[in-house]
């Protein structure tokens, strides 16, 4: 084998393989605990599914629990089945009583707790989804924290609780989280009428937004006999190809 492309052949063997290493250890760092809000739209409800890794070297998942929020408690939670799972639901009584959509509410789900049975407990490079279907969502920009407890067959327990702060490192735990969106349908804020000054700015905003687009549309208005000269061009540029063509076709007959 020629001696340049057999080293090229082992250049190119190593890169592969130290970007499969890389690739490896970036998946490997972010196999964390984490939910996915399917509509996180506040004063709505949404589908929350939990992705649960199995991290051991040697001991399966056998029980996953997930604690939900008292603070801003859902008053509807339904968990969707999962074969070879038992789901526990616990309702307990809020530290203090909060009003949604009108009502006060004193009792509310506090968490999951979902259970393997022994041909379903999850092992190495495994993973499993857990559903939940909750309302009704808080009010836009909350971040609804929902720590989760993973329990292995040997005993070991990891809690997924630590909370991430910015510009700081991810917690080695960090808690499962996702943060709502404006309600759907809300329309946006607007200048108050009684705050002049507001208003005033507002208004030359608009104006400022609209005189771009009065130039913009006389431009394009006053560029339209171009275009028509243009395209007249190419016309008449085609029409004079096509009869020197019939011309020398003729010539050679």
């Amino acid at each position: 084998m020629n001696t340049s492309l057999h080293r090229a052949l082992k250049t190119t063997a190593a890169t592969v393989a130290t970007a499969a290493l890389l690739a490896f250890g970036a998946s490997a760092a972010s196999a964390h605990v984490k939910v996915a809000a399917d509509d996180p739209a506040a004063g709505g409800y949404t589908h929350l599914t939990f992705n649960v890794p199995n991290e051991s070297p040697a001991a399966k998942t056998s029980k996953v629990q997930v604690t939900l929020p008292t603070d801003t408690p859902f008053t509807s939670v339904s968990v969707k089945p999962l074969e070879g799972w038992t789901e526990k639901v616990i309702t307990s009584d809020l530290p203090k009583p909060v009003t949604i959509k009108g009502s006060t509410v004193t009792k509310a789900v506090s968490s999951i707790v979902w259970t393997a049975d022994a041909a379903h407990q999850l092992g190495q490079n495994q993973y499993q989804a857990f559903s939940l279907s909750v309302g009704v969502l808080p009010a836009a920009g909350t971040t609804v924290t929902l720590p989760a407890t993973q329990t292995y067959t040997d005993g070991s327990i990891v809690k997924w609780d630590q909370k991430a702060s910015d510009g700081q490192a991810e917690p080695e735990h960090p808690a499962p989280s996702f943060v709502t969106t404006a309600e759907d349908g809300a329309a946006p804020s607007t200048p108050a009428a009684s705050d002049p000054a507001t208003a005033q700015a507002s208004s030359q905003a608009t104006a400022d937004q609209i005189a771009p687009a009065a130039s913009t549309t006389s431009t394009n208005t006053n560029s339209t006999p171009a275009w028509i000269g243009l395209i007249a061009g190419l016309l008449g540029l085609i029409a004079g190809i096509t009869a020197l063509i019939r011309t020398r076709t003729t010539q050679k007959r």
